[in-house]
């Protein structure tokens, strides 16, 4: 499979499993969306395992470096977070509170089984979106430093949430631990570990 076909096919399937939740009365559509995002998820690593390496992921790597990068970019992702969150107080006065994250923790209230699409489910998508197929794509024809940028605006875009240098810059935080190692895996640990102790800290803190 081409990089091609694997983008357009890993795009493609994070787009059935955003949008087909919508098409669900309300009552389902929680479960919906639970099911399309591990199903998405666990679809789009069996794809990722049979296109294999590309590009920068054809360096030689390590599951040890994998580890360290990934788990220790969790706390590193949390602290760039909050420092893009002060940077977007001082210069647009945006609220501190993400509607986004106010909305989940709403629907894990109600729903503690929706915590697993937040977690895991949908992190993985993500990374596997916006990190190998739209930024490897782009960074394979163009300055690398400008796929990070296209990337993770669209990363930030998709969250529809005001929080655009916040989402950014988290976007261009996961684009460089994916390129630290040449692993996706890095930054899939470090976008579920963030999600998990964020979602987990505001359920214990409210």
């Amino acid at each position: 499979m081409s990089l091609k076909k694997y983008s357009t096919l890993t795009i493609l399937t994070y787009a059935i499993c955003y949008l087909l939740p919508a098409f669900f009365p309300v009552s389902l559509s929680l479960w919906v969306t639970l099911i399309t995002y591990i199903f998405g998820a666990v679809f789009l690593i069996l794809i990722y395992l049979k296109h294999g390496l590309i590009g920068f992921e054809k360096r030689p790597a390590n599951w040890k470096q994998i580890l360290l990068w990934g788990i220790g970019g969790i706390f590193l992702a949390i602290l760039v977070q909050s420092l893009a969150m002060q940077l977007e107080i001082a210069l647009f006065g945006v609220p501190e509170a993400s509607k986004n994250t106010e909305q989940i923790i709403s629907l894990v209230k109600s729903q503690p089984f929706f915590i697993l699409a937040v977690t895991i489910g949908g992190p993985i998508m993500e990374e596997f979106v916006f990190r190998r197929a739209i930024f490897s794509s782009l960074a394979s024809r163009t300055p690398v430093w400008f796929a990070m940028c296209v990337s993770s605006l669209l990363f930030a875009l998709m969250h529809f949430d005001g929080h655009l240098i916040l989402y950014a810059a988290l976007g261009l935080f996961f684009s460089f631990l994916y390129m630290r190692t040449g692993r996706i895996w890095t930054s899939i640990i470090s976008h579920v570990g963030m999600n998990t102790l964020v979602v987990v800290g505001t359920l214990f803190l409210t």
